[in-house]
């Protein structure tokens, strides 16, 4: 083989050996990236992984604090109820003395006339006057009693006449205007504005 000749082959081996080693470059570069990228994929999917268990930790915690809300409700619930039982069963106690009692105060009031009227029964003096005198304390006793209470009486004399108040039994002729009560055969009672009793009239007519 001349020298040339083997300058040629070595010159040709040289430039195959050297794309057999930009080859390699280009495949070690293809490897590089594939490892940068995986391990960016591994980082990605670590990222994710750690973000995951963050957020399941903190519905864990939301999921506590939603049952620690629902047994404060619960409880709530369950205080609010006593309260309104225990308030329903003092306001029926309250209501039930109310009527048990409500005429303690007249009643007490009514102690010293029933005395009064026993003495009067017990006086054998035969003294009108004294007689008169105890019927009048009575009277006066009464009232006070009967004030105590609220009770009013009805004297309609000279009124109009009023059905919700007067019972008419008769009528009679007179100057007054029709209608007119001219005579009170028996007086009426109201407490707080409701009638206990009408009063017993007599009402004037037309001439």
């Amino acid at each position: 083989m001349s020298k040339e000749n083997k300058q040629d082959v070595d010159l040709e081996k040289n430039e195959s050996n050297l794309e057999t080693n930009e080859l390699d470059l280009e495949n070690n570069k293809d490897l590089d990236e594939n490892n940068q990228s995986v391990q960016e994929e591994s980082l990605q999917e670590e990222d994710s992984s750690q973000q995951i268990d963050e957020l399941s930790q903190q519905i864990n915690e939301l999921n506590e604090q939603i049952l620690d809300l629902q047994q404060q409700v619960k409880d709530e619930e369950v205080r609010s109820l006593a309260n309104i039982q225990n308030l329903q069963r003092r306001h029926k106690n309250e209501l039930d003395d109310a009527y048990k009692y409500a005429s303690t105060k007249f009643a007490r009031e009514m102690l010293p006339i029933r005395d009064y009227l026993e003495m009067a029964l017990m006086d054998d003096s035969e003294n009108f006057e004294t007689l008169q005198k105890g019927v009048e304390l009575t009277l006066k006793q009464l009232d006070a009693a009967f004030d105590s209470v609220s009770i009013k009486e009805i004297n309609p004399l000279g009124e109009s006449f009023d059905p919700n108040k007067h019972n008419a039994v008769s009528t009679e002729k007179s100057e007054e205007e029709p209608n007119t009560v001219v005579k009170v055969l028996q007086k009426g009672y109201e407490m707080n504005d409701r009638v206990l009793r009408p009063a017993m009239v007599i009402v004037s007519s037309a001439e």
